[in-house]
């Protein structure tokens, strides 16, 4: 069943399972996924007593703004400031935070920053802060080559594909990034709806031109970007997971980051799963949240 609340700038839309008084966990999706990818996973962290919520980024699913005048920012500080002003809005003041893509990127930022609130940290490919002012300088060609959704997504043609051709867009993505999950239309049309939401194509885009320094972001969190800027460190509990079938984001994408983690830090490595790692590999995913607990 999914809730609403009012927090910050949105309306949140998300789902909450498990014991009102049990470890709350905080479940933060990617791009182009949603909360769907979650399904596998709850029912095996509210077996063990945990309160799970699990909720729509902004601009996805029946998330919305509450404000036509707020800009449709999706660079990293604002998903940051989305996930605690949602645990304010729960009066949840602390819990574990585990994300992978986007998701991971909010509950690293939350944990690195304001390490109170984040009992222990879950993050698909390590460290996903972004490095703003190195983004100019060029990656392995190989890498290059994966990103080119980042780069279509910084042209005008590339939002008008994205807006026309969503749909098909994001099934392609799914399809490269995780070559070995057989996953069927069915399973792709659940989460597919969620980018029917107003807001998708103005938060992608944005978020995809903002991290490369191509336009200015949301002045409300010029403070936090700056604080991201020095690369901060992480000193909470972490399990740092890849899935060796990830063609997005190398396998390797953990190993050169365990620098940037100061407390209790372990990498997991999962054979064959690729980018979406709570969908095809549940027991995996669950497995490193009850470790950080």
């Amino acid at each position: 069943m999914v809730k609403h609340v009012e927090a910050g700038v949105l309306s949140v839309a998300y789902e909450e399972a498990g014991p009102k008084d049990g470890r709350p966990v905080f479940l933060m999706h990617g791009f182009p996924y949603d909360v769907r990818c979650y399904d596998a996973v709850t029912p095996l962290l509210v077996a063990a007593g945990c309160r799970v919520v699990t909720p729509y980024l902004r601009g996805y699913g029946p998330t919305r703004f509450l404000s036509g005048d707020t800009p449709r920012s999706g660079q990293q500080a604002v998903l940051a400031h989305d996930l605690t002003d949602l645990m304010d809005a729960l009066s949840i003041p602390s819990a574990v935070l585990a994300g992978y893509d986007w998701g991971g990127r909010a509950a690293c930022i939350t944990a690195a920053l304001w390490p109170e609130r984040a009992d222990g940290l879950v993050t698909g490919n390590g460290y996903n802060i972004q490095n703003i002012a190195a983004a100019g300088k060029p990656a392995d060609p190989v890498d290059e080559h994966r990103f080119w959704y980042q780069f279509y997504f910084h042209s005008e043609r590339g939002r008008t594909g994205l807006d026309q051709n969503r749909h098909a867009l994001c099934k392609l993505l799914w399809q490269l990034w995780s070559p070995n999950w057989e996953f069927d239309d069915a399973t792709y049309d659940r989460s597919a709806a969620s980018f029917d939401n107003p807001d998708f194509v103005d938060v992608v885009v944005h978020s995809y031109r903002h991290r490369y320094g191509l336009v200015p972001g949301d002045p409300a969190v010029e403070a936090t970007e700056r604080r991201l800027a020095r690369l901060p460190h992480i000193s909470v509990p972490t399990v740092a997971l890849d899935g060796a079938g990830d063609e997005v984001v190398s396998e390797d994408g953990c190993e050169t980051h365990h620098r940037f983690f100061d407390g209790p830090y372990e990498r997991r490595v999962i054979p064959v799963v690729g980018h979406n790692l709570p969908q095809e590999a549940p027991a995996e995913f669950a497995d490193a949240i009850l470790a950080v607990l």
